[in-house]
């Protein structure tokens, strides 16, 4: 009976260890997807600060206020690449954290298919004891007569 709750207690376990693995799968999904807007997004800014032309041909207001925008372009991508630095080393993190969860899982998960396998031949043990015990006894009272 104690290994029987022994396995039902590893059996909790790999199941806590799976939705934990299913929960850090769905964050590093969505870090992804964090991560392809930024990249994205950047390819915008990048984008918008070469199609704005050139500014030596424009009048000096307009060259100055273009310059002023590309600028601002380039100072807000800028910011963008730090933020997706920072962000990809959250995923780093993220990743290792993933990797831990599935480990300990399949730690588990080998532990409790051991378990198993120790409580299958007990029971096993069990059943052929009982029979040789019945054959003992059938074959003893054949004697006797």
């Amino acid at each position: 009976m104690k290994r029987e709750q022994t396995i039902a207690s590893l059996g909790t376990l790999v199941q806590l260890r799976s939705l934990d693995v299913d929960r850090l799968q769905a964050d590093l999904a969505s870090q992804e997807a964090t991560r392809v807007r930024y990249q994205n997004n950047l390819a915008r800014l990048s984008e918008l600060a070469t199609s704005s032309g050139a500014t030596g041909a424009l009048p000096p207001a307009l060259a100055l206020n273009c310059g002023a925008y590309k600028q601002n372009v380039m100072a807000m991508a800028d910011l963008h690449r730090t933020d997706l630095a920072l962000h990809e080393a959250n995923m780093a993190v993220a990743q290792r954290k993933l990797s831990d969860a599935w480990t300990k899982r399949e730690l588990l998960g080998k532990v409790l298919e051991q378990q198993e396998s120790a409580l299958s031949k007990e029971q096993d043990r069990i059943v052929r004891k009982r029979e040789d015990d019945i054959a003992t006894q059938s074959w003893m009272a054949g004697r006797a007569v």
